[in-house]
């Protein structure tokens, strides 16, 4: 009876660790510029990394499979200079869902450029926040925590501080590495400035945007589309001052490259001086979206 009890209790606890986990993750891994690519290494590299997200736990909350993030990533492999040496980059998405729809509104759509890492066929990759392993499992780690804030951000206003201030470890156990992606002095758009501008006083009113425009706005966007549109437009409003004090900064560009096509859908509709403001705002901020952009004006 004893043992009996002992297995049903052992069942319990790896079905709550199950859902436990915070992600829900698709991944795709294609090399279409490497001519001696296997095609087996691909599909237990793409294995590994699914495992990584779903069958590891980043915080202490538990969720439920239902409210596990969803996050899709699409790693290109454009070299192989050794067999277990790969090269080029991850396009990684997050969409949140909206209270009462079926709708997920995107968050993430951003472009690494500058993946480079080892992989063996068939091995886990092993992740420990607290040092550096290899790259591939900091750079994954290094995103998981990065979405997590955000997430965190668009639940709670700065909900997700926990998150970077973890991402931020990653960033500091990776300076001593070789491997591009990590460190101030390397171009604008890279993992570096990505965290380190979320966490600067200048970018807050981005991060309080996540907020508002989530969890005021969107999930508001049933009961009284008029004002959920105001809220969200007011906090894009405060967006003009991280624009003055970082230009083209690669935050702002992550997250415009997400929401320009929302935010045409969302302010089509609106009113005349309404949309006149928006759109006026929008083609000082993100100006690489004006022609799409344009058809908030137009209603189309």
């Amino acid at each position: 009876m004893m043992r009996r009890i002992q297995l049903l209790l052992a069942a319990t606890l790896v079905a709550v660790a199950a859902q436990a986990q915070e992600f829900n993750c698709q991944v795709s891994v294609i090399a279409p510029q490497v001519a001696q690519a296997q095609p087996r290494v691909f599909q237990s590299l793409e294995l590994a990394i699914k495992e990584f997200y779903q069958n590891r736990r980043f915080t202490n909350a538990n969720y439920a499979p239902g409210e596990r993030i969803e996050i899709n990533l699409l790693l290109t492999i454009t070299s192989q200079p050794a067999p277990d040496r790969f090269e080029g980059s991850l396009q990684v998405i997050y969409a949140r869902p909206v209270f009462g729809t079926d709708y997920n509104s995107p968050v993430i759509d951003l472009v690494d450029n500058q993946v480079s890492f080892n992989f063996l066929e068939n091995t886990q990759i092993e992740f420990f926040p607290e040092r550096f392993m290899n790259n591939l499992s900091s750079i994954l780690g290094f995103y998981a925590y990065f979405i997590l804030g955000v997430d965190g951000d668009s639940f709670a206003p700065l909900g997700g501080t926990p998150h970077y201030t973890m991402a931020q470890q990653v960033v500091n156990n990776a300076q001593n590495t070789s491997e591009p992606g990590w460190k101030a002095f390397e171009e604008q758009t890279n993992r570096y400035w990505l965290l380190d501008n979320q966490l600067q006083a200048v970018f807050r009113p981005l991060r309080e945007l996540m907020y508002s425009y989530h969890r005021e706005g969107m999930d508001t966007m049933t009961e009284d589309a008029a004002a959920a549109r105001r809220t969200i437009a007011a906090g894009i409003e405060k967006l003009r001052t991280v624009h003055q004090a970082k230009p083209s900064s690669y935050n702002l560009q992550v997250f415009f490259n997400a929401k320009y096509n929302e935010l045409v859908e969302i302010y089509k509709m609106g009113e005349p001086q309404e949309k006149s403001k928006i759109f006026n705002t929008l083609q000082i901020i993100d100006p690489g979206h004006i022609s799409q952009y344009q058809g908030i004006m137009r209603g189309s």
